[in-house]
């Protein structure tokens, strides 16, 4: 109750209390979940991506706002895409990879948080996945006027898309 007064920041309850009047009460609260325990990691993780969804700012691509980040354009409600007002095609896969990218634009986003985020699992240690992934979305999404790619590597860390104003983070 006292972080709701203050804050909006999302909440979830993770507890060994499971009954259904325990989880009632502790949504009517405030709570944005309640995870009884146990709880799978995958499931937990699950849950804490579907409140950063739905707590997202509108210009991060909220329910009826699209992405948008220079050429790109990403509707996630849809799963419609569009680059330099063109219908860009995709798979599944590399919608979700495309879609974590431009929230984060600009920033580095870890292989590891790729791979948890856009397929679902974690990263296997010699998994190349979201390489072979991210080599198609280059190709789909060609070159930057300098004649570098939208999406940089950052050797050791993961991928980045390139805002349009063409600022990188380290």
């Amino acid at each position: 109750k006292r972080i709701r007064t203050r804050s909006a920041v999302p909440v979830l309850m993770l507890t060994a209390r499971g009954d259904e009047i325990d989880r009632i009460v502790g949504l009517e609260l405030g709570a944005d979940d309640y995870v009884p325990k146990p709880c799978t990691p995958r499931e937990l993780a699950a849950r804490l991506r579907a409140i950063l969804r739905r707590t997202r700012p509108a210009e991060q691509g909220g329910a009826d706002g699209p992405i948008v980040v220079g050429p790109l354009r990403l509707w996630p409600g849809a799963r419609r895409a569009t680059w330099q007002d063109a219908p860009l095609l995709l798979t599944g896969t590399e919608f979700s990879l495309l879609e974590v990218l431009a929230r984060q634009a600009g920033r580095v986003v870890e292989q590891a948080e790729l791979s948890e985020s856009a397929l679902g699992r974690p990263l296997g240690r010699f998994d190349r996945s979201i390489d072979v992934h991210v080599s198609s979305l280059r190709q789909k999404l060609g070159q930057r006027p300098d004649g570098s790619s939208w999406i940089g590597t950052v050797r050791g860390r993961g991928y980045q898309l390139v805002r349009d104003d063409g600022r990188e983070s380290p």
